[in-house]
């Protein structure tokens, strides 16, 4: 723990969070966040919708090796710069002020998008599943959902771990429960099922935003390297076999609530073709109870959504990149948890839900965002290979799988602001103006950066 505090304190910053996540909390974190029980769960209409069965077949595991790529490109960077904030500081180290600065903001647009997206598609599933009618019950369980998960992450990142310890067995029992209860009683389609397609080539590629939007948020096992042991080896490797068991899963899952799928176009007219296909399968009591599986892992990922949020925007404060930077970046004496941090990060995602009731844009706002954060420190580390020295390195490899990611990444940008998600291309572009403007107006002159890269 010394030797963890003295590293931190060669990239110029002190030990304020408490340090008492071990290897496997810190995986966990990034597990739950990802969350195969939430993304492949609440966007599993979309994929059925745009590509059919096979873009469960096909779609979901050409995005889980495309995101591994991407994974193990920022897994070296997080060797090397072991921090909270994560890809700020690296943006900042390898690339500049600027750079550090745009990564900051669009990991923080990008998180406060991707807790909405999971707290408010939570309560959707909650209220379709009762029947519930309109957008206030649905916005009042949102709002009930995210004060929990403001509560216990005002509590500190011990309570946090241990509930992510938790919710990593939730999320195995439950897809391996769910896998097996469909193979033993709901009726099968052949294999050959799996084949038929809903649309052409556009859509399908429209409906990778299943995946593309569960494959998010495993920077969080970089984002608490501060409050993890051994951080240069655990955090890499944390992200990585999130990455890597939350494919393996998702697809099995996939597989089996697909063939599980009796009348293909009831399934696409369905409200919710997840509950459709288990009720009809499995009957309404047996496929309730499964669907309850799925809302308890939904939990623990918005649980985690907000902590990794919460010290992204604790570590850019502590730098002076946001407003009101002194007051986010203070620590809670008691908890040593960011506690304005955890409660900025809830009320930026509230802010979100009220932008848009179409659960598709905010998904593809946060994957947008996500991406493009990703995507820039992995370019600069590219352009800068030397200054990378962790213990965790993708050797020889390094330099085709950044590009392989950054390749991936562009084609992600481009495809998730497409028809129907102008909404988002739009907000995004307003974004980066509005960011492009503040920055040469206002913080050229005054943001110094992070100390790290001094």
């Amino acid at each position: 723990m010394d030797r963890d505090a003295e590293q931190l304190r060669r990239m110029g910053y002190a030990q304020q969070l408490l340090r008492d996540m071990g290897g496997f909390a810190n995986f966990a974190l990034s597990f739950s966040i990802i969350s195969v029980l939430t993304g492949a769960v609440t966007l599993y209409g979309h994929g059925l919708k745009y590509g059919g069965p096979l873009q469960m077949l096909v779609g979901w595991p050409l995005v889980t090796l495309l995101t591994l790529a991407i994974a193990a490109s920022l897994a070296e960077l997080a060797s090397a710069y072991p921090t909270a904030g994560a890809l700020y500081h690296w943006s900042a180290i390898l690339g500049g002020r600027g750079p550090g600065w745009l990564t900051a903001w669009l990991n923080t647009i990008g998180q406060f998008a991707i807790t909405a997206g999971i707290d408010y598609g939570l309560a959707k599933f909650i209220a379709e599943m009762f029947g519930w009618e309109g957008r206030t019950p649905i916005l009042r369980l949102f709002s009930a959902i995210l004060l929990t998960h403001g509560v216990l992450n005002h509590l500190g990142v011990r309570l946090v771990a241990r509930l992510n310890d938790l919710s990593v067995w939730v999320h195995i029992a439950g897809v391996a429960v769910l896998i097996g209860v469909l193979a033993l009683f709901a009726p099968h389609q052949p294999a050959r099922f799996l084949i038929k397609r809903n649309g052409g080539a556009y859509e399908f590629g429209v409906g990778l935003l299943l995946a593309c939007w569960t494959f998010t948020g495993y920077d969080a096992s970089a984002h608490v390297s501060e409050e993890t042991h051994d951080p240069s080896r655990n955090a890499p490797w944390g992200m990585v076999l999130a990455v890597a068991v939350s494919g393996v899963a998702g697809y099995a899952m996939l597989l089996a609530v697909t063939l599980g799928i009796g009348d293909l176009q009831a399934a696409l007219a369905a409200d919710n073709p997840f509950i459709f296909v288990l009720r009809g399968g499995l009957g309404p009591v047996l496929g309730n109870a499964l669907v309850c599986v799925a809302l308890a892992a939904m939990w623990f990922c918005g649980l985690s959504s907000v902590t990794s949020n919460s010290r992204m925007l604790f570590a850019f404060a502590r730098d002076g990149g946001l407003p009101f930077s002194r007051q986010i970046a203070s620590v809670s004496s008691r908890f040593r948890s960011p506690q304005v941090a955890v409660w900025v990060s809830a009320g930026m995602a509230f802010l979100v839900a009220l932008w848009s009731d179409a659960y598709e844009a905010i998904t593809a706002l946060s994957t947008i965002a996500l991406y493009a954060s990703y995507g820039l420190p992995v370019l600069f580390g590219l352009r800068a290979p030397g200054r990378l020295r962790g213990p965790w390195t993708l050797g020889s490899w390094s330099r085709a799988i950044n590009f392989l990611a950054l390749v991936w990444i562009a084609v992600c940008l481009v495809l998730f602001v497409l028809p129907p998600n102008q909404l988002v291309g739009y907000t995004f572009a307003g974004c980066l103006l509005a960011l492009t403007l503040y920055w040469f107006l206002w913080m050229r002159g005054r943001f110094k950066g992070p100390s790290i890269a001094g």
